[in-house]
């Protein structure tokens, strides 16, 4: 059953990951466009991700740091 209003540890968190991601995308010189495409998302999928909006799947995951070719503990750390 989900937390409803979620904790603000966890709001927290998901801003963290999202910033990660962020900061892996750049430093691999892609845009959101790109990365999307070679995870088979949509930009604003990337985008919601990013800005904390939407939580990314464990699959997901898994491919942003296989696209990034960066360890998934570096984005969930």
């Amino acid at each position: 059953m989900p937390l409803d209003p979620m904790p603000a540890w966890v709001l927290t968190r998901r801003r963290a990951i999202g910033d990660r991601i962020r900061t892996a995308r750049l430093n691999a010189q892609l845009s959101q466009v790109q990365l999307g495409e070679r995870i088979g998302r949509d930009h604003k999928t990337i985008h919601r991700y990013e800005v904390a909006s939407s939580v990314p799947t464990l699959v997901d995951l898994l491919l942003i740091a296989d696209a990034l070719d960066v360890p998934l503990a570096d984005l969930v750390r």
